[in-house]
């Protein structure tokens, strides 16, 4: 599964509601405004034209767009470094401030089970579509055959 596949699997509901998520204000600070403004071909980036993106946005990934995918999923996640860093707490996975070496064997702390249990640790403390992309972002970057994670059954 690549980038692309976990947004359009998580369905276009979710991605505007993430988008409505970003701190335009965590862009700035880690250097991604003018990279996200330029990869959603927006004049202007404020939570209007996120908002008004997101359809366009939508179409990009249906026809896959791995770059779009890559750093618009760097914008929701750095404007949630707080669930990132509670998340890892959470599953035990090591890190400094929410970031993790690539070289990390990550996998040996997902035990069987580990999305939905974080899921219902932290569903009513942060927006459901970020914490739901997190989840399989992490997934699929410790193992890109990992299926989706939409919730508990």
């Amino acid at each position: 599964m690549q980038l692309t596949d976990v947004f359009l699997g998580l369905g276009e509901d979710n991605l505007n509601q993430a988008l409505r998520h970003v701190s335009l204000g965590k862009l700035k600070t880690y250097q991604l405004f003018d990279r996200v403004k330029t990869r959603l071909r927006v004049g202007k980036l404020n939570q209007e034209s996120l908002r008004k993106a997101g359809p366009r946005v939508w179409e990009r990934l249906q026809q896959n767009e791995p770059e779009l995918a890559v750093d618009l999923s760097q914008a929701i996640l750095i404007s949630h470094l707080d669930m990132i860093v509670a998340v890892l707490d959470f599953v035990g996975v090591p890190h400094n401030d929410g970031f993790f070496d690539k070289d990390a064997n990550v996998a040996q702390y997902l035990t069987e089970g580990w999305q939905a249990r974080a899921y219902q640790q932290f569903r009513d403390k942060y927006p459901e579509s970020v914490l739901l992309f997190y989840l399989n972002h992490l997934a699929h970057e410790v193992d890109p055959e990992t299926p989706l994670f939409t919730g508990p059954k």
